[in-house]
């Protein structure tokens, strides 16, 4: 699917499955690229790369012709993210978004004049997304991360920010702002998926996408049946530890 027909289609709350990549290395990520995901997002964030890494990472995607390009910004900052969109990143998760000022300020890294505040040097990018300004902004998404308590608190406000397509559950970081002492923290399930709930409910109400990332693809199954439109599973890194450890106990398994 080119990238202004699968943005349409996050726009209008179609169901995508997409894959998680922290790794500096664009032959790994090229395999997973062909597995068939609806997009491969690479983290700036917290991932292992600088921007050498994004900008193979997104040729490595590209060349698997079948996903597309993510990137979850480093911060709320224009020039990171303008960086990324010159890339070749065709949607941006922003992370730490708090308030709707903050939302409506990372529309504005991603979007050309009249309707944000991104300079034109699309360098890479304009082999496959636009190259003109109004063709580029319709193929990026721009999708703000629900992750904080002010970020929950506001999270309706967040939602009806024009030009935000969707929010993005980083569910780690909900669970400490909800009152958990770590990411694991059961003790605040109950919370934990009332906060889900509320966020899913602000996005289908302003006619945005929600998402969030998941440790495995049944938990991505149940939360697009719970309301959420698109979901993420794992990350590269966690794969190979768990497919690493899993072979390693069958090899020593006693017969």
């Amino acid at each position: 699917m080119n990238p202004i027909d699968f943005a349409r289609s996050i726009r209008a709350r179609e169901r995508a499955v997409g894959y998680w990549v922290v790794l500096d290395d664009p032959v790994a990520t090229e395999r997973l690229a062909r597995v068939g995901y609806d997009y491969v997002c690479l983290d700036a964030q917290h991932g292992l790369m600088g921007y050498e890494g994004l900008r193979n990472g997104f040729l490595a995607i590209d060349a698997g012709a079948t996903s597309q390009a993510w990137v979850r910004a480093a911060s709320n900052e224009a020039a990171g993210i303008g960086r990324a969109l010159d890339a070749g990143a065709t949607g941006v998760i922003v992370p730490l978004v708090d308030t709707a000022e903050d939302a409506a300020r990372a529309v504005e890294a991603c979007r050309y004049p009249p309707h944000g505040r991104r300079s034109y040097g699309p360098m890479r990018s304009q082999l496959r997304v636009g190259p003109t300004p109004a063709e580029a902004d319709e193929a990026v998404l721009v999708l703000a991360m629900i992750e904080t308590p002010q970020g929950l608190e506001n999270v309706e406000e967040i939602c009806s920010v024009p030009g935000l397509d969707g929010v993005y559950v980083g569910p780690s970081d909900l669970r400490i702002a909800v009152g958990g002492s770590s990411p694991k923290d059961s003790s605040v399930d109950e919370v934990f998926e009332a906060a889900l709930e509320r966020v899913a409910a602000a996005a289908k109400g302003a006619g945005v996408a929600a998402g969030i990332h998941n440790p495995d693809g049944a938990s991505a199954a149940r939360r697009l049946e719970q309301g959420f439109t698109f979901a993420t599973v794992a990350s590269d890194l966690v794969h190979l530890e768990q497919v690493a450890a899993q072979h390693l106990a069958a090899a020593r398994a006693e017969g």
